[in-house]
């Protein structure tokens, strides 16, 4: 009798045991969430939405905590470089306990400027249908800035609402090593209970 009760709870508690330990792979090696806080990224993502970002993108990598962060971990394979245009979640160069979610506008060995809103790479304009402007004044830094050659292994990321965006125009490129992973899609999105965004849910981004 004994074995017939056991025997069924022993397959459930191994199921749940495998199902956890999927879980952590996943989120681990292959697929993150992150939640848009702020409309640094507006038009493209709004507050309140919700992310899959692929942690494998670029690079597959070891833990390099006990929190099982594999960003800054030694590199077990390379799968691909980032590109222009990619939108990026990465560690926050000036508290690197906080991930930051900014699109790479500029590529290592580059040459970068910003005149009067316009982004130039190596001298020619940069066509940015995804930018937004809300403000008509030009400031220092946000508006004109450089030109600076960005170093090699690191990234220069703009937020898509230039006007709102705290971003490599004032804290400098984002290191490769410090990329956690790329965006891929909004499989959440709402401003309140009342206010589901079906519209955006699904969309891919890039």
């Amino acid at each position: 009798m004994a074995k017939h009760i056991l025997k069924p709870l022993f397959d459930n508690l191994l199921t749940v045991a495998i199902a956890l330990v999927l879980a952590l792979f996943i989120r681990t090696f292959l697929v993150q969430t992150f939640w848009i806080p702020s409309g640094s990224m507006l038009d493209t993502l709004w507050v309140d939405d919700h992310l899959l970002v692929s942690k494998c993108a670029y690079d597959v990598r070891l833990p390099s905590d006990i929190r099982l962060d594999t960003t800054g971990g030694k590199v077990l394979m390379k799968t691909g470089d980032p590109e222009r245009g990619d939108i990026i979640v990465f560690k926050f160069p000036e508290d690197e306990t906080k991930d930051f979610i900014k699109r790479i506008i500029g590529l290592p060995g580059e040459t970068l400027e910003v005149r009067d809103k316009v982004v130039y790479i190596n001298g020619r304009p940069l066509e940015e249908p995804y930018a937004r402007h809300t403000k008509s004044d030009t400031l220092p830094v946000r508006d004109n800035f450089g030109p600076v050659v960005i170093p090699q292994d690191r990234y220069f990321v703009m937020g898509d609402n230039r006007e709102s965006s705290y971003d490599s125009r004032w804290w400098g490129p984002v290191k490769r090593s410090k990329i956690v992973g790329k965006a891929l899609l909004i499989y959440w999105s709402w401003g309140s209970l009342t206010d589901i965004r079906f519209d955006r849910i699904g969309t891919l981004l890039n």
